[in-house]
Protein backbone atom coordinates (compact mmCIF):
# COMPACT_ATOMS: atom_id res chain seq x y z
CA UNK A 1 0.00 0.00 0.00
CA UNK A 2 1.41 3.22 -0.95
CA UNK A 3 1.31 5.45 2.45
CA UNK A 4 1.40 8.86 1.87
CA UNK A 5 3.57 11.71 3.17
CA UNK A 6 1.90 14.01 6.16
CA UNK A 7 2.62 17.00 7.26
CA UNK A 8 1.38 20.41 8.55
CA UNK A 9 2.08 23.78 6.96
CA UNK A 10 4.23 26.25 8.97
CA UNK A 11 4.06 29.72 9.74
CA UNK A 12 7.12 30.70 7.92
CA UNK A 13 5.50 28.85 4.90
CA UNK A 14 2.92 31.46 4.17
CA UNK A 15 2.81 34.64 2.14
CA UNK A 16 1.31 38.23 3.52
CA UNK A 17 -2.04 36.32 2.26
CA UNK A 18 -1.74 33.90 4.79
CA UNK A 19 -1.62 31.57 1.78
CA UNK A 20 1.15 28.96 1.77
CA UNK A 21 3.73 30.07 -0.87
CA UNK A 22 3.76 28.26 -4.04
CA UNK A 23 7.69 27.83 -3.62
CA UNK A 24 7.26 25.50 -0.74
CA UNK A 25 4.84 22.70 -3.09
CA UNK A 26 8.29 22.04 -4.92
CA UNK A 27 9.71 21.48 -1.17
CA UNK A 28 6.57 19.07 -0.47
CA UNK A 29 7.18 17.25 -3.42
CA UNK A 30 10.76 16.29 -2.43
CA UNK A 31 9.96 15.25 1.28
CA UNK A 32 7.29 13.36 0.15
CA UNK A 33 9.58 11.75 -2.86
CA UNK A 34 12.58 10.86 0.01
CA UNK A 35 9.95 9.52 2.44
CA UNK A 36 8.25 7.38 -0.38
CA UNK A 37 12.02 5.90 -1.24
CA UNK A 38 12.33 5.21 2.27
CA UNK A 39 9.00 3.39 2.67
CA UNK A 40 10.00 1.09 -0.10
CA UNK A 41 13.55 0.07 1.02
CA UNK A 42 15.17 2.47 -1.26
CA UNK A 43 17.82 4.38 0.57
CA UNK A 44 19.17 7.70 -1.16
CA UNK A 45 21.90 7.60 1.56
CA UNK A 46 23.04 4.10 0.40
CA UNK A 47 22.72 5.61 -3.31
CA UNK A 48 25.26 8.23 -1.92
CA UNK A 49 27.79 6.34 -0.25
CA UNK A 50 28.29 4.59 -3.68
CA UNK A 51 29.20 7.78 -5.48
CA UNK A 52 26.00 8.27 -7.61
CA UNK A 53 23.61 11.40 -6.79
CA UNK A 54 20.22 11.98 -8.76
CA UNK A 55 19.66 15.46 -9.62
CA UNK A 56 16.16 16.80 -10.56
CA UNK A 57 16.20 17.64 -14.40
CA UNK A 58 12.95 19.04 -14.54
CA UNK A 59 10.06 19.79 -12.04
CA UNK A 60 6.20 20.75 -12.38
CA UNK A 61 3.47 21.50 -10.35
CA UNK A 62 -0.12 22.87 -10.93
CA UNK A 63 -1.80 24.02 -7.92
CA UNK A 64 -5.65 23.72 -7.17
CA UNK A 65 -6.38 24.21 -3.97
CA UNK A 66 -4.61 27.12 -1.56
CA UNK A 67 -3.54 26.13 1.89
CA UNK A 68 -2.69 28.15 5.38
CA UNK A 69 -0.99 27.97 7.92
CA UNK A 70 -1.23 24.77 10.43
CA UNK A 71 -3.43 22.98 7.84
CA UNK A 72 -2.63 19.11 7.56
CA UNK A 73 -1.46 17.94 4.02
CA UNK A 74 -0.63 14.88 2.91
CA UNK A 75 1.42 14.04 -0.71
CA UNK A 76 1.18 10.85 -2.53
CA UNK A 77 4.06 10.07 -4.51
CA UNK A 78 4.20 7.40 -7.18
CA UNK A 79 7.48 5.73 -9.43
CA UNK A 80 5.87 6.39 -12.66
CA UNK A 81 8.73 5.51 -14.97
CA UNK A 82 12.24 4.33 -14.00
CA UNK A 83 15.17 2.92 -16.79
CA UNK A 84 18.26 2.73 -15.06
CA UNK A 85 19.30 6.01 -16.17
CA UNK A 86 16.35 8.16 -15.40
CA UNK A 87 13.62 8.52 -12.99
CA UNK A 88 10.02 9.94 -13.14
CA UNK A 89 8.05 10.49 -10.11
CA UNK A 90 4.44 11.94 -9.65
CA UNK A 91 2.72 13.59 -6.91
CA UNK A 92 -0.58 14.96 -5.67
CA UNK A 93 -1.06 16.85 -3.01
CA UNK A 94 -4.30 16.44 -0.91
CA UNK A 95 -5.55 18.11 2.35
CA UNK A 96 -5.21 15.76 4.93
CA UNK A 97 -9.33 15.85 6.62
CA UNK A 98 -11.16 16.60 3.58
CA UNK A 99 -8.63 14.72 1.20
CA UNK A 100 -9.19 18.21 -1.25
CA UNK A 101 -7.08 17.90 -3.98
CA UNK A 102 -4.34 20.95 -3.43
CA UNK A 103 -1.85 20.35 -6.30
CA UNK A 104 -0.61 17.89 -8.66
CA UNK A 105 3.52 17.65 -9.39
CA UNK A 106 6.01 15.96 -11.40
CA UNK A 107 9.86 15.63 -11.18
CA UNK A 108 12.03 14.21 -13.36
CA UNK A 109 15.66 12.77 -12.03
CA UNK A 110 18.36 11.33 -13.70
CA UNK A 111 21.50 9.23 -12.45
CA UNK A 112 24.99 10.54 -12.11
CA UNK A 113 28.78 9.79 -11.05
CA UNK A 114 29.65 12.12 -8.14
CA UNK A 115 32.92 12.43 -9.13
CA UNK A 116 32.88 12.81 -13.41
CA UNK A 117 29.04 14.09 -13.12
CA UNK A 118 28.73 11.98 -15.96
CA UNK A 119 25.19 9.75 -16.49
CA UNK A 120 25.23 6.12 -15.32
CA UNK A 121 23.30 3.20 -15.30
CA UNK A 122 22.20 1.94 -12.02
CA UNK A 123 21.77 -1.49 -13.74
CA UNK A 124 25.57 -1.54 -13.83
CA UNK A 125 27.04 0.73 -11.35
CA UNK A 126 24.40 -0.39 -8.14
CA UNK A 127 22.65 -3.51 -9.52
CA UNK A 128 21.17 -4.33 -6.23
CA UNK A 129 19.26 -0.20 -6.06
CA UNK A 130 18.42 -0.99 -9.97
CA UNK A 131 16.26 -4.29 -9.29
CA UNK A 132 14.80 -2.62 -6.15
CA UNK A 133 13.76 0.50 -8.07
CA UNK A 134 12.61 -1.67 -11.03
CA UNK A 135 10.05 -3.66 -8.60
CA UNK A 136 9.44 -0.31 -6.60
CA UNK A 137 8.16 1.18 -9.95
CA UNK A 138 6.26 -2.43 -11.25
CA UNK A 139 4.11 -2.35 -8.17
CA UNK A 140 3.10 1.27 -8.72
CA UNK A 141 2.06 0.37 -12.42
CA UNK A 142 0.17 -2.56 -11.67
CA UNK A 143 -1.53 -0.23 -8.45
CA UNK A 144 -2.13 2.77 -11.07
CA UNK A 145 -3.84 -0.23 -13.12
CA UNK A 146 -5.90 -1.89 -10.55
CA UNK A 147 -7.33 2.01 -9.52
CA UNK A 148 -8.89 2.71 -12.96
Amino acid sequence: MNTPYCRQIHYYETDKMGIAHHSNHIRWLEEARLDYMKKRGISYVHLETCHILMPVVSVSCEYKKAVKFDDEITVEAVLSFFNGVRAKYEYRIYTAEARNLVAVGASEHCFIDEITRKPVSLKRAVPEYYYRMMQVAEDDKSRRKGNQ
